[in-house]
């Protein structure tokens, strides 16, 4: 073939068969650039063994308005405020068990993220161990949140803020949600990081 000879009809349609596909194959990805989508690798994939560790813990809630637990019939809230007591150097005297309905018996929950920070401020969840009609208004005292291998990984405090609201007079009783169990946001603070 010379220079100024064209090519045959078979050269010139396999080269528009290319462009043509080439053209199909490489528009899904300038649609989506052009969308302004963008993903984000941690999106797409995952790490083997990197997951989120759950954490748990026991502590009392204080402050409560009389809605807390009847410590003559939950003992262990009870033992709980006299081993806090005992760790401020105050002591009851024996066979005395402290009668008091602002306090709770509580159970702390929380999801340790994969690759937390020391310092870094994690959710928890309170909920109601004994028997107290409502978390409404207490405060959580300095609770230590352990691993399922029994180690500390945070340390949880503050107050609750509960999504539920009840009222009750003349024998009625209405409750909207639930009173028994609340948040606190950035409730615990990590302290050891998960080997």
């Amino acid at each position: 073939m010379g220079r100024n000879q064209r090519p045959g009809k078979a050269g010139s349609a396999v080269a528009r068969a290319i462009f043509l596909a080439a053209t199909i194959a490489c528009s899904p990805l300038f649609v989506h650039a052009a969308s302004g989508g963008t993903e984000r690798i941690r999106d797409l994939a995952s790490v083997s063994g990197v997951r989120v560790n759950q954490l748990i813990g026991y502590g009392v809630v204080v402050g409560l308005d009389g809605s807390g637990d009847a410590t003559n019939q939950v003992q262990f809230t009870g033992q709980s405020v006299q081993s806090l007591l005992s760790q401020f150097g105050v002591s009851l005297p024996p066979g005395v068990t402290p009668q008091m309905r602002n306090v709770a018996a509580v159970m702390i929950t929380a999801a340790l993220p994969a690759y937390a920070q020391t310092g870094q401020q994690i959710d928890i969840t309170v909920s109601s161990l004994g028997n107290a009609k409502s978390l409404r208004g207490g405060t959580l005292l300095l609770t230590p949140l352990r691993g399922a291998d029994s180690q500390i990984y945070a340390m949880a405090q503050g107050n609750l803020v509960i999504g539920g609201a009840g009222a009750s007079a003349g024998g009625s009783k209405v409750v909207v949600n639930h009173l028994l169990a609340g948040r606190i946001p950035g409730g615990a603070t990590v302290e050891k990081l998960v080997p």
